[in-house]
């Protein structure tokens, strides 16, 4: 499905994408708590199986504004909030957030703003999660093994986000729109196509 005609900004995309960052900042922040407080029983690489959440503002602020930079704004935007709140990884995700935000951009990029089906949604999940868990395994387990640990965190990592990232945004788009609260978005207003 195509995207509005013009790329301009409007003052309701900037309010509407400001917030869903906050409410994701505030959902990220909560998700971190899950991460290393119960799920910490789960050993890595599997645990990863929860990180598509992080990267879901990316997909759904790109699907909803439907402008260039939407999908970097968003998780971007949602990584500060989520630092403002206190985080384990403190100011480590100010370069992190924009790095997964700028691989999710590039698939919206790459068919030039205009085609926002879900295999371009999942594309660009796809893409976030191959770039966050690339930096992880670098900056967070450079002792790793890539045989046991980096490769099965990146593939588990790449599919939640698929899954939940991908999927989970479409589907949060397609619910958002059969309320009525997108209509004055192009998500809204092809309700049964998203």
């Amino acid at each position: 499905m195509k995207g509005s005609t013009g790329n301009r900004w409007r003052t309701l995309d900037i309010v509407v994408a400001s917030t869903l960052s906050v409410a994701f900042g505030v959902i990220f922040w909560a998700w971190g708590l899950l991460w290393n407080g119960p799920a910490d029983a789960i050993p890595l690489p599997g645990r990863a199986f929860l990180y598509g959440v992080w990267l879901v503002p990316a997909v759904l602020g790109a699907l909803v504004i439907r402008k260039p930079g939407a999908a970097f704004y968003t998780l971007t935007l949602a990584a500060l909030v989520s630092v403002a709140l206190g985080t384990s990884w403190g100011w480590t995700l100010v370069v992190q957030g924009p790095v997964e935000a700028l691989a999710a951009e590039l698939a919206f990029a790459a068919f030039a703003y205009r085609v926002y089906r879900l295999p371009v949604s999942l594309l660009a999940a796809i893409l976030a999660g191959l770039a966050a868990a690339i930096y992880d395994v670098f900056v967070w387990y450079p002792d790793t093994a890539w045989g046991s640990f980096r490769l099965p965190y990146v593939l588990i990592t790449a599919a939640s986000s698929l899954v939940v990232a991908g999927l989970g945004s479409v589907a949060l788009t397609r619910s958002l729109a059969q309320t009525g609260v997108l209509d004055r978005f192009p998500a809204g207003r092809e309700r049964a196509t998203v």
